[in-house]
Parts: C-alpha cells; structure tokens; sequence
C-alpha cells in the first residue's frame, strides 16, 4: 500500500508539473508572438487609443478565430489534463467561456455598434452588476453600456424606472477615477431629460464639489463639468450653483483650453439666467483674469468669456442693483467689469495683438459697460 500511494503521488506531481509548464509554454510563446508582430510594425496589437472610452478593452482583437492562442490567454481549470477526454472536454468549456467574456466585453465597450441597444431585461442586469460587483473592470464595462444606451431617448426613461438613477449615483463615491469618469458620462446622457434632471439635482453638490476637487484638467473634472452644463440648461436648478460660481472662475483661470472652454458653457448658462445675475456679480475672481486680454489666448475662449459679459451687462438693472453697490466686495467680477475700461484701452492699443474681430468685440463690450452699469464713471 505505501509502494502504491508513492507512485500515485509522483504520478499526481508530475501530471500538475506538466500542465503549469504547459500555461508558461503558451504565455511564453503568446508574447513572443506579439513581440514579433510589433517589431514587423504590426498595429494589431498595440493600444493606440489613448484615453478615449473602451481603451482599456482595446487589446483584445476582432477575429473571431478562437483557435488564435497568441491574442489572449486560457486559464485551464487543474484537472483538464492533457491527453484525456475530460481534460480535453474541460479545455474547451474553459475556451468556450473566455470567448463569451471577451466578446460580452466588447459588445459593452463598443460605442459604435447597434449590439450595445439593450432590452429592459438586459439593462436590468447591468444595473444588477453596477450595483453588486466591487471589481473596477466590471464596473468600467457595465458602465460604458449604459453609457452607450443612455445616449438614446427611449431608454432613458426606462434606466430611470428600473432604480438606476441612484444606482450609478452610487459610484460617484469611488475612488477609482476610470469607473467615477464613466459614472459621470452615464449620468450626463441620462440628465438630457426632465424628470431625470429633477431626481439628480440632489447629486449636483456632490458632483459640484468633486469638480472642483479633482485634478485640474483631468477627465474626471471635465466630465463633471458636462454634467453641470447639462444641468443648468433650465434655470431651474441653476441656484444649487450659487456659491461655486468663484470656483468655476478659479477653474477657468488655472485650465487647459478644454477646461476653459467648459467652463465657459456652464458660465453662458448662468449668465443667461436674470436671476443669476447678482450671483455672478459677487463671485470672486482671479487677478489673472484681466491678464487674459493681454496675451495671445485662443479667440474662441475669449469671445466667448466677452459673451458672458455682455449677458451679464444685459441682465443687468441699474436701479435695483444701486443700492447694493457696497454688498459687492473687492476682488468680485463686479469690481473687474468696473475696472474693464482700462483692460480694454489696453487690448485696443496695442495693434497686431488681437486679430479685429476681438478687438470690436472687447470695445463693444466696453462701450456696453460704460453707459449701462457703470454710467457714473463717465463723470
């Protein structure tokens, strides 16, 4: 007996042995593979896709080849041994499995295709998935379908009905920056709708607040910046924004192009609003603002910047807003328009600077200033 157990250990070890040198053979000769196509220039295989959506997903190739071993690699269960029927008839339920994953996958990840168009009952599922799984790819996936089918008017009303406004409202508490993005984006498609829009306004401070907070200019910041332009559209829910409006300025200051342009859409939709008129007035702003007219910036950041201006002026009620004159501390946009006069001769003095169309366009705003909020510096 103890002959016999000695030779089914060894035999055991050596069956185990061959089959963990069988997945080191298979890696080994997958990146060898893929180390051959890259150096040939193949783009098969290299991730080129940045940080667009689904770029994480972008190793996987398109073939539906399943016998390609080189693109992705099986993790066969220990007792699919080779050479025997049931280890063979394991390898396949192990291949058959990984090919499901992989294209459920990318049937989530791609924007692009008419497959991410999910029935009730499959969103049903995802949500079930955002709501249980704690694994950042799952979410990331989960996400990017609902993303994908929130972009569709019919289903946004249906995402709303099955709980999933707060579901996905949920995530915003992660910390993972990948799966908060995506959380974002799923919440701006679903707030291009009413009543969508009244259940998530008492996300807006959270959203606000992890804004402001988050790395300038990084991706999470700019999709909550789309998610607060969409949520200001109306008037309705543009007061949750009142005490934030020196942020969005500090924002505007310190951001890349695309954070400035942003930050500008969501600044339009305040200016547009009369109520928001004094809001705007009293919000501090940077000292490096008026330093925006005295270099080469973009021209659409600052004609848009002067469009706000100019609704602000518009809105603007000299007789009502008199008497709070001394409410509006130093520092406030209101002290900077007061003061913009002098930016402008600036800007209008020095020729080449600015091509002509900002320059009619910064002497008109002027102009606007001049006789309809500040009439009595003309004295």
């Amino acid at each position: 007996m103890g002959y016999a157990r000695k030779v089914g250990w060894v035999t055991a070890g050596l069956v185990i042995g061959a089959g963990a040198c069988y997945c080191i053979y298979r890696l080994t000769r997958g990146r060898k593979q893929n180390k051959e196509k890259m150096a040939e220039g193949s783009s098969a295989d290299v991730d080129d896709a940045g940080d667009c959506s689904g770029a994480r997903y972008n190793d996987w190739s398109d073939d539906d080849n399943d016998s390609n071993e080189s693109k992705s690699i099986v993790w066969y269960p220990p007792w699919a041994r080779i050479g025997t029927e049931a280890g063979t008839r394991a390898r396949a339920r192990a291949r058959a499995r990984a090919t499901r994953a992989r294209r459920a996958v990318q049937k989530r990840a791609s924007p692009n295709s008419d497959d991410t168009v999910l029935s009730p009952q499959e969103l049903q599922k995802v949500l079930c998935l955002v709501e249980m799984s704690e694994k950042p790819y799952i979410l990331e996936a989960a996400l990017i379908a609902l993303g994908n089918n929130a972009a569709y008017a019919f289903n946004r009303d249906i995402i709303r009905d099955l709980g999933g406004l707060p579901i996905v409202a949920k995530i915003l508490n992660t910390r993972d920056p990948i799966v908060k993005e995506k959380a974002l984006i799923v919440l701006n498609n679903l707030s291009v709708n009413a009543e969508n829009q009244r259940r998530l306004k008492i996300y807006m401070n959270q959203v606000c607040d992890d804004t402001i907070t988050s790395r300038l200019n990084s991706s999470v910041q700019l999709a909550g910046l789309r998610l607060l332009t969409n949520m200001t559209v109306t008037n309705e829910y543009q007061y949750i924004l009142a005490n934030s409006i020196s942020d969005f300025f500090r924002l505007f200051s310190a951001g890349n192009e695309e954070t400035k342009l942003q930050v500008l859409k969501l600044l339009l939709n305040l200016a547009e609003n009369p109520a928001m008129t004094r809001e705007l007035l009293r919000a501090q702003v940077p000292s490096s603002l008026g330093s925006l007219f005295n270099k080469k910036e973009n021209k659409e950041v600052i004609l848009k910047l002067l469009i706000v201006f100019e609704n602000i002026n518009d809105n603007f009620k000299w007789e009502e807003n008199e008497p709070a004159q001394n409410h509006f501390s130093e520092g406030s946009l209101f002290f900077f328009l007061k003061e913009f006069q002098v930016c402008a001769d600036k800007v209008l003095g020095i020729e080449s600077h600015h091509d002509f169309l900002v320059k009619v366009k910064i002497g008109k705003i002027a102009a606007k200033l001049t006789e309809r909020m500040f009439p009595n510096s003309q004295e």
